[in-house]
């Protein structure tokens, strides 16, 4: 009998086909077997050895040579339990130094991972020896942190088991690792970029959308709005830094044409376990045809909630829960925010099968909210004043912007722009309250968010070598973002993200720290606060057990995921005593995200934006968590 069971399973691993067996869940499932590295089965145990090496692979109908943990792509899962021991011996056979990184684990900092942070990294040829408690649970996942290596393929998934079981029921599951691949480097995208800030976008506005346009909204209004783009140096179109022109958008290692596939019996309960570890790509998942039970967040259990869509930034983790009932296929679709390209998996009850690719959605642009631009004290009529984007760098008080005066086609877009939702003709600006009855996609904000009113951005001491500064920055947790929330679909927000359970530490903040996150997209420049790293002196000052309110101010254009290493930040998003925890968060364009932090582990962690060619050009800090805090910083 065991003899039979053990063929039965080399059977299926050799046809790349992981079947529902007694005592078996399966993780990775593949279409062939040549199409991609054969996946092995998951790692455990105590000890567990890695290696990091260059390896032949195919993506699509492409050969290239990837980074590698172990010969694959993705690297192999690892999986551990809550409350064990365990020793990861990584070998680095490159040419180059490595390193690993165990992203939201909580370990001692010294086993943390960042070459120039925790320690020294991985020569060529050495061996470095990790050792670190389990002390939590859930999806989590590992990477390089050197050089563009997790960009090449140094990555993969990790899963906590936790000591008791999960609040919730499931039949199978699968981790989706969703990544982007190039045959480009890291530093070649980076020079292109810094020679022109479009460099990748082909998706510019042109003639024929001007006059769509035009016959829209009208001639002058429609003018108006390219000549601000035109003044700042900037494109309503600049989504992401990097697009399809260059990227394959990757589902657990494979293309869209190879068709990763999970298979399901009807009536299953289904756990797929999303990591997002796009190396600059952000991507909203939807199932069309099932609904998703989002069921964890980062790794952590929160009260479910049941959505059509969510979108994913670089380094967050979304567990679901689906239910296919019908003897069919369903298509996973991860599609990027700038709708450029997609990563697609399938869901079946047989191998070979394959539902239709979704309608792609039209490409998005930026708006006045993504500007931050303030309509406060605007009248109708002649003598409006408000922001007419003066000096093309939006950096002075909002005071020094004046319409008055206007007439013609200009006068009448300020009045147009008057109308859009959410903007009052007098008074402050106040967020729109939004009935989840009527706006798909949306839930009501919360006066207890840190940020919800609007902030006059005033004097800017953060704008060296800006672009361009918003005059108003606010919370928008319960919008789902751009391109979204528009179609009649229930889109995840980061308001309806609630702990299962309380949190333990219930103290007010009792020290606050704000941080700008600043860049000039027209330079590729990124930093923190008006400077990149090799420009900060000092270390981030965290004092050991205070309760603290960390404050992120985007003044920038484009939306970036925030990840801090070793300690939880729970997110102020008006979830009373169950704040969700989370390791990584996204900010939107002119958007104020608080996040709450008991500082319980002393050393130097890193901070980073995770988007990999913002970090390498400025975007990361060195926090420290010591018994004192400089007096500068109280």
């Amino acid at each position: 009998m065991k003899m039979n069971s053990l063929s039965r399973r080399q059977i299926m691993k050799a046809t790349g086909c992981l079947m529902a067996a007694e005592g078996l869940i399966p993780l990775f499932a593949q279409a062939s077997a040549t199409d991609a590295t054969t996946r092995p089965s998951a790692l455990t145990g105590s000890v567990i050895d890695l290696a990091i090496d260059e390896t032949p692979i195919r993506i699509g109908n492409r050969n290239a040579k990837a980074d590698t943990v172990n010969g694959t792509l993705p690297a192999p899962l690892i999986r551990l339990r809550e409350g064990q021991d365990v020793t990861l011996r990584v070998t680095n056979r490159l040419k180059e130094s490595s390193s690993i990184h165990w992203h939201g684990i909580l370990l001692p900092p010294e086993m943390d991972g960042v070459p120039g942070v925790s320690f020294a990294g991985i020569p060529p040829g050495d061996t470095f020896t990790y050792r670190f408690p389990v002390k939590q649970s859930g999806t989590y996942w590992y990477h390089s942190h050197s050089g563009g290596q997790e960009q090449r393929g140094v990555y993969g998934p990790m899963i906590l088991d936790p000591i008791e079981p999960d609040p919730f029921q499931y039949d199978r599951e699968y981790v989706v690792m969703l990544s982007d691949w190039s045959f480009a480097s890291m530093e070649s995208m980076i020079g292109n970029l810094k020679k022109r800030s479009g460099y990748f976008n082909f998706q510019q506005r042109t003639m024929g959308e001007f006059m769509a346009d035009a016959k829209r909204k009208g001639l002058g209004p429609t003018f108006d709005d390219y000549a601000m783009w035109a003044k700042m140096r900037m494109d309503a179109t600049d989504l992401l830094d990097v697009t399809s022109s260059t990227y394959s958008f990757l589902m657990n290692g494979l293309s869209p044409e190879t068709n990763w596939t999970g298979l399901f019996r009807p009536g299953e309960r289904i756990r797929l376990r999303f990591i997002e570890v796009g190396a600059m790509t952000f991507q909203d998942v939807r199932i069309p045809g099932l609904k998703m039970t989002v069921v964890q967040a980062d790794g952590q259990n929160i009260q479910p909630v049941e959505v059509d869509e969510f979108r994913m930034g670089p380094a967050e983790t979304y567990d679901v829960i689906v239910e296919p009932k019908e003897d069919r296929a369903y298509t996973i679709f991860a599609e990027t925010l700038d709708r450029s390209g997609y990563a697609r998996g399938t869901l079946a009850p047989r191998l070979g099968m394959a539902a239709e690719i979704p309608q792609r959605r039209p490409r998005p642009t930026r708006g006045m909210e993504d500007m931050g631009m303030d309509m406060a004290g605007m009248e109708m009529g002649a003598g409006a004043k408000g922001h007419d984007m003066k000096g093309v760098d939006m950096k002075a008080p909002p005071a020094a912007h004046d319409h008055a005066g206007m007439a013609g086609p200009k006068k009448q877009a300020v009045e147009r722009e008057m109308k859009m939702p959410g903007m009052k003709p007098e008074g402050p600006v106040k967020p729109a309250a939004h009935d989840m009855k009527n706006m798909p996609g949306m839930s009501q904000a919360s006066s207890e968010i840190p940020g919800s009113k609007p902030v006059k951005h005033g004097p800017d001491h953060h704008g060296i070598g800006n672009q361009a500064t918003p005059d108003i920055t606010q919370a928008r947790l319960d919008k789902p973002g751009i391109g979204l929330g528009e179609d009649g679909r229930r889109v995840l927000v980061y308001t309806d993200l609630k702990s299962l359970t309380p949190y333990p530490d219930q103290r007010k903040p009792e020290r606050e720290l704000e941080l700008h996150l600043t860049g000039h997209m027209e330079r590729f420049i990124w930093s923190f606060d008006g400077k990149k790293y090799s420009q900060a002196k000092e270390p981030i000052h965290f004092r050991y057990g205070e309760r603290l309110r960390w404050t992120f101010v985007n003044d920038t254009m484009m939306e970036h995921t925030l990840h801090l290493h070793g300690l939880w930040m729970y997110l102020e998003n008006g979830a009373g005593e169950h704040l969700p925890r989370k390791h990584t968060v996204i900010v939107k364009p002119a958007e104020r995200v608080s996040v709450a932090i008991t500082p319980d582990t002393k050393g130097h962690w890193a901070f980073h934006c995770h988007l990999l060619l913002h970090m390498d050009t400025g975007m990361f800090r060195v926090v420290e968590v010591s018994d004192h805090t400089p007096v500068a910083q109280l």
